[in-house]
């Protein structure tokens, strides 16, 4: 029996994979990283390489390569570069983990193989559901690779339903907390900027992640994400605004129980479940205190100011490639707003513009999916310049 896990960490220099090292970090008798893939955060990836010591580096864009390189000439780590080494390594024999963290649609094929080689997956990349999760799942069958959400929602539904038959469930309950604007008025949220959205009241999170949750575009991410990894349709799955964050997701059951999972507002607890699972360790994070906490706040979602979580209720129900397209115009949406290019507002008007602009399709492969996904960001990009947003 190992030591230590093995870990491979795709998007090591982004948000969960500095938190996934901090992790490792604290239990170095329990874990190693192993692998760490950045995409174009070459000196955080140098770094962290000295510091951590992992057999291979990989950065995804090969601009930095040379840069990686000769900082690590060095030290005993090989050094990579480009998509095609991220989706070989993590079929490596010697890994036993793979931590996905790579933002947006990226992450699809590495978690793919990763499923293809029987690796467990550590799925911090939702899109990878959103965009194919019938694909996902069906991969899935055909492997002995378990996936184990990082997503404090959908990690706390995953430990609500921990022996729990699937036939016992009512319906599963993500919480949300509503982000910096959830009592700005219509008019307040078309003057929003940039930097006031990148404020979440109580995560630190990356700038797509944080612009996300501002817009509830994050929750209906989740959304689609908990229909793939529970097998429930989307009457089964309901949000409420948590302003605290101190309720993680909650399950309630056909005899009329509810579960929940109550912690902090640190990211590093549901990491450290993911890398432990199915076991649980010691932690370095402070335990919540329900005494000073005092009452618990929850509020029905606002559909009229913040569509985006509709849109993605919609995308389900539509099916095909509803989600993927949704998916993909929002980072077109999200990647301008962040450009000032369009208000806060529009990105939700370009989200439903481009779904409604684009026919459903079926897609069967991965390369099905690769190609909704370009078509939806061309129209997205499309409807920028024509809109009148």
């Amino acid at each position: 029996m190992k030591k230590q896990k093995q870990i491979a960490i795709l998007g090591s220099t982004g948000s969960i994979g500095t938190q996934t090292l901090d992790v490792i970090k604290q239990h170095p008798d329990k874990f190693s990283a192993e692998i760490l893939v950045a995409g174009s955060n070459a000196d955080l990836l140098i770094k962290q390489a000295k510091a951590f010591q992992p057999n291979i580096v990989i950065i995804a864009n090969e601009k930095r390569y040379k840069h990686v390189s000769d900082a690590l000439s060095g030290e005993p780590i090989k050094v990579f570069a480009g998509e095609a080494s991220i989706t070989d390594v993590v079929q490596m024999s010697e890994i036993d983990l793979v931590v996905a963290g790579m933002v947006g649609f990226a992450g699809l094929k590495p978690v793919l193989k990763a499923i293809e080689a029987n690796k467990p997956v550590a799925l911090a990349n939702k899109e990878t559901l959103v965009v194919a999760g019938s694909l996902i799942m069906e991969t899935l069958k055909h492997s002995r690779a378990p996936i184990i959400p990082v997503d404090s929602e959908h990690s706390a539904i995953f430990q609500c339903l921990n022996g729990e038959p699937v036939s016992s469930i009512k319906k599963i309950i993500l919480t949300a907390s509503g982000g910096p604007f959830r009592h700005k008025s219509l008019k307040e949220l078309y003057n929003v900027t940039p930097e006031q959205a990148l404020k979440h009241p109580n995560w630190d999170m990356g700038n797509k992640v944080s612009i996300d949750s501002a817009s509830m575009m994050n929750k209906g991410l989740e959304v689609i994400e908990a229909r793939w990894l529970f097998g429930l349709p989307s009457d089964k799955i309901d949000v409420v605004i948590h302003p605290g964050s101190i309720v993680h997701s909650m399950v309630e059951f056909i005899d009329g129980s509810m579960k929940a999972q109550l912690g902090n507002t640190d990211m590093r607890l549901p990491i450290q479940y993911a890398l432990s699972w199915p076991e649980r360790i010691n932690t370095h994070v402070d335990p919540i205190n329900l005494t000073e906490i005092g009452k618990l706040e929850f509020e029905s979602p606002d559909n009229n100011r913040f569509p985006n979580l509709q849109l993605a209720f919609d995308a389900l129900k539509i099916g095909g490639d509803s989600a993927c397209t949704l998916n993909a115009a929002n980072e077109i949406a999200v990647e301008a707003f962040l450009n000032n290019e369009i208000r806060f507002t529009d990105i939700a008007r370009l989200n439903q513009h481009c779904m409604d602009a684009l026919p459903v399709q079926k897609p069967n492969s991965i390369e099905d999916f690769i190609e909704s996904d370009k078509r939806a960001r061309i129209k997205a990009s499309e409807l920028l310049k024509t809109l009148k947003l």
